[in-house]
């Protein structure tokens, strides 16, 4: 058996320091089993522990929280595995990993946790659960952070980030009440999925806001790499104004789903607030179309031949577009896409470079594709070189000044 497994191998090692323990189980062990043998290595001074277990009945010990010895703390489980936070001791530990964890008695366990952390250089928080309607992280050693909290299915009143050395966030969460505190002036690379909950969605309009990211967003303003869920473009829309300038940003990636649920309203003034902008980067090109399509910027969409939009004055040089040719998940849109990267093409002056990742196991398809961009009559930038991309097959090509096309053609091993 299982137990009596580990059972004669922590008994055989006796007392000897223990430097890495891994443990996988699910709710058939016996948890006394399991907290015996997490109170074990934590007496022989384990520095590394890795606990992915899921307990039917009872605790995981939070003896977890109280280690003079650990440096790596990793807790996951499928089922909320309970731990009752009361003191935390960790002042060598460098990386902590929760996910699907209950905490008891810990009040604000951000504070909780982190004054207990010293020396913490990575948290990762998934669907961490505790009775709060604040959060709050605060840490001068962070520098790496993933905080999830879409699962609690609740507004937060407050939500405060004090990490002046914070190198990458990766933040998912419902719209905060208040941003009191944003302080993430080392900030590099972000990647956010911000979302209303469903009864901001059914309050939304183009008038009055149903919430404000403002001033999270001024706090993250600073990056040089940002990444965005198409659910984030939905608060940008109708939680913030205005939005801020991102003078440092250089990499911006957009991250849409194949429901294509969400417009790109929020789009146009985002890219105007990027003046040194040379990355854009689209994981699918589906979205809703919507009234602002109609608009001047009021999409990304092709308004009219004759009136510039903010693609017009776009310093972008780089456009990659990830999973082109996925089907929407009503119908295939391949011809809006094509259409789509036409409009770039068209109006961006400063692209060098335009890059299809086409997401289709036939050939055909990506000469297809080749072929009718080939066919634009009129592009505004001449230097723009364009590969259509798929596992098979690599078609590139580029336009010259006199309107000539120069083709090549590549076969992967």
């Amino acid at each position: 058996m299982f137990m009596d497994f580990v059972n004669r191998v922590l008994g055989l090692q006796g007392n000897s320091i223990v430097n890495k323990f891994s443990l996988k189980c699910g709710i058939d062990v016996d948890p006394v089993c399991v907290i015996s043998w997490i109170v074990n290595v934590l007496g022989r001074g384990v520095s590394d522990l890795d606990l992915r277990v899921s307990v039917d009945r009872g605790e995981l010990p939070s003896k977890v929280f109280m280690s003079g010895s650990l440096v790596r703390l990793r807790i996951e489980s499928q089922n909320v595995s309970a731990i009752d936070v009361e003191d935390v001791f960790l002042p060598k530990l460098k990386t902590l990993y929760l996910d699907t964890i209950m905490l008891g008695k810990a009040g604000d366990y951000f504070d909780k946790l982190l004054s207990g952390c010293h020396v913490l250089e990575e948290l990762v928080m998934i669907n961490v659960y505790s009775d709060f309607r604040n959060r709050s992280v605060s840490s001068k050693t962070l520098k790496r952070l993933k905080l999830s909290c879409i699962e609690y299915d609740q507004i937060p009143d407050t939500v405060s980030f004090d990490t002046p050395n914070l190198v990458y966030l990766e933040y998912s969460d419902y719209v905060a009440d208040k941003y009191p505190r944003v302080n993430f002036c080392s900030l590099v690379e972000a990647s956010l999925n911000l979302q209303m909950t469903y009864d901001q969605c059914a309050q939304a309009s183009y008038g009055d806001l149903v919430g404000n990211v403002t001033d999270f967003l001024m706090g993250v303003s600073n990056v040089q790499i940002l990444h965005l869920s198409d659910r984030s473009l939905e608060v940008l829309t109708f939680c913030c104004e205005p939005i801020p300038v991102f003078n440092s940003l250089i990499h911006l990636t957009i991250k849409t789903h194949r429901h294509g649920e969400v417009g790109w309203e929020s789009l146009p003034a985002l890219l105007k607030k990027c003046p040194n902008l040379e990355t854009l980067v689209f994981q699918g090109l589906h979205h809703k179309d919507t009234i602002k399509c109609e608009e001047v910027d009021g999409c990304l969409c092709k308004y009219s031949e004759d009136i510039p939009t903010c693609l017009s004055s776009s310093p972008v040089k780089v456009v990659k577009v990830w999973k082109f040719g996925e089907k929407n998940y009503y119908y295939n849109d391949i011809t809006k896409q094509i259409e789509q990267v036409k409009h770039f093409l068209e109006t961006m002056p400063n692209l060098e470079q335009m890059i299809l990742y086409y997401d289709t196991p036939y050939d055909d398809d990506v000469f297809e594709v080749s072929k009718q961009l080939q066919m634009l009559t009129r592009v505004a930038s001449a230097k723009c070189k364009i590969q259509v991309i798929s596992n098979n097959l690599s078609l590139s090509f580029s336009f010259s000044t006199s309107g000539l096309t120069f083709f090549n053609s590549t076969f992967p091993v």
